[in-house]
């Protein structure tokens, strides 16, 4: 029922101002957009302090480390930082919104406005993108669960073989309660991270004094000089030094929410100073103790506020998986809108925020894909290993994305564009190939999720677009079965008759069925068709196009943005304001229902048939996705060939 066009959503960065005032936070005063960014955009990358440092020192050595390995390891965790959070993100990429919202997708959708026809290779990287965030999604709530119940073992050995039931425990349940909604404990969310931050910062200054020779890790040649003086060795620890920005990508997905102007100040004024005092405080921890570089972030803290600690970076961890869950859920609606995914079950958690939703089918496959990690890899160390592919996948195809913006959608100069897009990419691929000598170590998971969740999306884009063609092959026109209908006149029943189909111009095969088996048509007939736009959002006016094509027929056109869910009964409701006139206790919605078969000639090879009929059993009804109610829908079923 939903088909995707694309339109020109041209953003210049002279609109962006205006156009992140859209977002979901608009309502909102500035203030509580900061302290909500601090809860939920900073959850991901805000713990990342309890396992980048200790992970990229083990590395060089479990046991010790020269200063020179330590200082070169904060120096470029200070520098990852700087340039590609800092610079590359919250000043470059945040300027490149669409309509406010921000994220692969909305890049990917913003890149397709401007070039049209020749987007091709933007789609196919906004595919990449949305797949690699896939495996993103499970491996965040695992690792950073893991990594903080892990400090129960650092206060008390005999805690240790608890560590991984207390792990799933707390997994299961972050699980479990998505089904209410994030709308009330997202009150929490702000004031338990600006403590966690503000104690972590804290915590750095008072052991910066241990060693204060870890200053000079903001001398960037320390980095470089280590990078490039450690052989493989310094390459590999870049790999882990990229969990440090792990959470970069949340910073442009949910622009959306929070506006840019909150994320950025959150990020410069109290994020970025504390999350760099920390890493020098662990840095200068294990300078002064050799031992501390079992784990320096949990090793800062006083031996009798360790438990509570724990409990706090808990509390901290299930923030961060909060947040990438919500942006799970976030991505899939977008792509089932821009049909690249089949329709499921998509649950609106809260009367007044669109962004509070639960889709039921993906919180039950990630919850199994987590725990799955979480058996298999069974600590954070060796979870580090399959962490960074995928984000850094994401980022390169991000900065990519970016190119077709600011070449074509800001029309900067070629060799302008080549310099500063070429900087990023330098820097992405960089931490890409560092983090690729991990395949075998771990890195193999997002791959395999990744390449699982593009093969998905591109066998539902190529069996829709072929099930399409072979729909529009086997129908007539609307206008021709108008005409053939004036001249056979059937039986009329009073009452109005709706059906959805995805091209107007196309005769409804549930209309054609209706005619073949009841032999009736009612007074008035409006053939609907939903589309999704490629922008986040459509104003009310922009809603519906009308037309009467006959005394009658009626043709309805429904826009949407793919950050919108399309409601019949509110859609419905606007078209009567409008003028258009019917009964709705007299109206029946009429919707067709295909039994797919492989066929021998579909184009695609007979897998792929197996697969997209799999998919297509799977989607959500037409009844449940577009809330449709149930007592007033008609199904006509008919078998066709893939």
């Amino acid at each position: 029922m939903t088909q995707n066009t694309m339109r020109d959503t041209s953003v210049s960065p002279a609109t962006a101002e205006a156009g992140q005032e859209q977002g979901h936070g608009a309502k909102t005063g500035f203030w509580p957009m900061v302290l909500g960014s601090i809860g939920v955009v900073y959850g991901d990358i805000g713990t990342s302090p309890l396992y980048a440092l200790k992970t990229a020192l083990h590395h060089t050595s479990e046991t010790a480390a020269t200063p020179r390995e330590v200082i070169g390891v904060v120096s470029l965790l200070i520098y990852a930082l700087v340039f590609t959070v800092t610079v590359k993100y919250v000043i470059f990429l945040m300027r490149a919104d669409n309509k406010g919202e921000g994220g692969t997708l909305s890049l990917m959708a913003l890149a397709q406005g401007v070039l049209k026809r020749r987007g091709r290779v933007v789609f196919l990287l906004g595919v990449t993108g949305a797949a690699l965030f896939s495996g993103d999604a499970i491996i965040t709530p695992a690792i950073s669960v893991l990594s903080a119940v892990e400090g129960l073992g650092v206060a008390e050995q005999g805690l240790i073989p608890y560590v991984l039931p207390i792990t799933v425990v707390i997994l299961i349940t972050l699980f479990a309660v998505q089904r209410s909604g994030t709308a009330k404990v997202a009150t929490f969310f702000g004031p338990i991270m600006l403590v966690f931050f503000a104690l972590i910062g804290v915590l750095g200054i008072w052991h910066i004094a241990d060693s204060p020779q870890v200053l000079l890790a903001f001398n960037p040649l320390r980095g470089l000089a280590f990078l490039f003086g450690s052989g493989g060795s310094g390459f590999v620890t870049l790999g882990l030094v990229f969990l440090a920005v792990t959470g970069a990508e949340a910073l442009y997905a949910d622009m959306g929410h929070f506006g840019r102007r909150p994320i950025q100040l959150a990020w410069l004024v109290f994020v970025l100073p504390a999350l760099l005092l920390n890493y020098l405080g662990q840095g200068a921890l294990v300078l002064k103790d050799q031992a501390a570089i079992k784990d320096p972030f949990f090793l800062m803290v006083p031996g009798w506020a360790l438990i509570p600690f724990v409990i706090l970076s808990t509390a901290a961890t299930v923030i961060a998986s909060q947040a990438v869950i919500t942006g799970a859920f976030s991505l899939i609606r977008q792509a089932i809108q821009l049909g690249l995914l089949p329709r499921m079950e998509i649950q609106h958690t809260s009367e007044t925020t669109e962004g509070q939703i639960f889709v039921p089918r993906a919180n039950r496959l990630m919850l199994i894909g987590v725990l799955l990690l979480v058996f298999l890899f069974k600590s954070s160390d060796a979870l580090a290993n399959a962490y960074g592919i995928a984000v850094t996948g994401t980022m390169v195809v991000t900065t990519l994305l970016a190119f077709f913006v600011v070449r074509y959608l800001w029309r900067w100069p070629l060799i302008t564009s080549v310099l500063v897009i070429g900087f990023f990419l330098v820097i992405d691929l960089a931490f890409l190939i560092a983090n690729l000598v991990k395949v075998l170590d771990g890195g193999w998971v997002p791959l395999i999720l990744a390449v699982g969740s593009m093969l998905i999306m591109w066998t539902w884009v190529r069996g829709t677009a072929l099930l399409s063609q072979k729909t529009h092959r086997d129908s007539i026109s609307t206008r021709d079965l108008i005409r053939m209908l004036g001249k056979s006149k059937p039986t009329r029943v009073p009452g109005t008759a709706i059906f959805l189909t995805s091209d107007p111009d196309v005769a409804p095969s549930a209309l054609m069925h209706n005619l073949k088996h009841n032999k009736v048509l009612h007074e008035r007939v409006l053939i609907v068709s939903v589309r999704t736009e490629d922008q986040p959002r459509v104003a009310a006016a922009n809603r519906f196009q009308i037309e009467k094509i006959s005394d009658d027929f009626t043709t309805v056109i429904l826009h949407y943005g793919y950050m919108e869910l399309p409601r019949m009964p509110a859609a419905l409701a606007n078209l009567r304001k409008a003028g258009l006139k019917f009964d709705i206790m007299t109206t029946s919605f009429f919707l067709g229902r295909r039994s797919l078969k492989p066929s021998p000639n579909s184009g695609m090879p007979r897998w792929q048939d197996l697969l997209f009929i799999a998919l297509s059993k799977q989607a959500a009804t037409a009844t449940d996705f577009f809330s449709i109610p149930s007592d007033r829908v008609v199904e006509l079923g008919a078998q066709v060939s893939v």
